[in-house]
């Protein structure tokens, strides 16, 4: 008989996970927090279970919650560690929920667009560099006003709309450490929409949807959905990008029961290219009527009051989920081991 967890959360932000760990505390889940932020795990194991420093234990089933912005919040080697150890995990025959290649997807919205594009879905020009001076290479295609992101985006941090080549430049000679975290960036096609319809998040699991919610900007870059970051009322706790438009009004976040079916299904395809297990694409409508994906997260932080709208609590749905993977997962190891 098992004596450890039947799951191993990964995480960087404690404040986000206080709401999947309370529903799954209800649920009587035996489970075991792994925060990457500062950690350290071995291989050593005779049987590759990989205990992590913190955990000591291993577990049927992984889930990745660790997120592509932790650099702003001081916790740069939380990424490295975590792609590190599922990658390790994977390859010793663990299950891991959005595990490595769906991570590495998450942190590259260069990559992103690139599946997009393959699937033929109507994504962002974007140009991706390392280099202000390789740019001039595609000086005669640019379209501007552009979009300036990182490749490792995250909250929204370092996004600023440029209006020329020398806008670009001068960011970068002003201050160097912007090309944290990766050195890479994208000079990207800006989208004009209304700004009274906002961009629409459409959260899935296991491939369905769970809810929709359009997400008024106000102009700001920081759009994410957990109350900590952008609460109902009140100031958030999260670290505001220096260059977001932060005399604006907060960000809204607004239920939408009728979003258009074809733009589900565009997103369920896109959550199976990506094999993302639990998550959230973004798509915004622009003013010449393109409906335009752009952002895959795979580190999704649900919204109980957009939820609620819709008559339950998205927490619960995710801890159902995770019990049948927990379920199915402990199966499939009983018929490895001959029961």
């Amino acid at each position: 008989m098992r004596s450890g967890p039947d799951l191993i959360v990964l995480h960087e932000h404690p404040e986000w996970q206080k709401p999947l760990f309370a529903a799954l505390e209800r649920r009587a889940v035996s489970f075991l927090p792994f925060n990457v932020a500062r950690a350290a795990f071995s291989n050593g194991e005779p049987d590759l279970t990989f205990d992590p420093v913190g955990v000591g234990r291993h577990a049927p089933l992984y889930f990745n919650q660790a997120s592509p912005s932790a650099y702003i919040r001081g916790n740069t080697r939380a990424v490295p560690l975590a792609l590190a150890y599922m990658r390790s995990l994977e390859l010793a025959g663990a299950r891991v929920l959005n595990g490595a290649d769906v991570f590495a997807l998450e942190l590259s919205k260069s990559a992103q667009a690139t599946l997009l594009r393959t699937l033929g879905i109507d994504c962002p020009r974007s140009i991706t560099f390392n280099d202000v001076s390789a740019l001039s290479a595609y000086a005669d295609t640019v379209q501007w006003p552009a979009l300036l992101k990182p490749d490792q985006g995250g909250s929204g941090a370092r996004i600023q709309v440029v209006d020329s080549m020398r806008d670009v430049e001068e960011i970068f000679d002003r201050d160097p450490s912007v090309w944290q975290p990766d050195n890479l960036f994208l000079l990207q096609e800006y989208l004009p929409h209304d700004p009274e319809q906002g961009i629409v998040r459409l959260e899935l699991l296991d491939g369905e949807l769970l809810y929709a919610m359009r997400v008024k900007t106000h102009g700001r870059f920081n759009l994410c959905p957990s109350p900590v970051c952008n609460p109902d009322e009140g100031d958030g706790a999260c670290a505001v990008p220096a260059h977001e438009a932060v005399d604006a009004p907060p960000v809204e976040f607004v239920p939408y029961p009728d979003v258009p079916r074809d733009a589900v299904e565009t997103a369920q395809r896109i959550a199976r290219a990506a094999k993302l297990d639990v998550g959230g694409i973004e798509y915004l409508e622009t003013d010449t009527g393109r409906r335009v994906f752009y952002d895959i997260n795979a580190n999704s932080n649900l919204r109980p009051s957009v939820a609620a709208a819709f008559g339950f609590d998205p927490f619960e749905r995710v801890v159902d989920y995770l019990e049948g993977q927990i379920t199915a997962r402990a199966e499939a190891l009983r018929d490895v081991c001959g029961g």
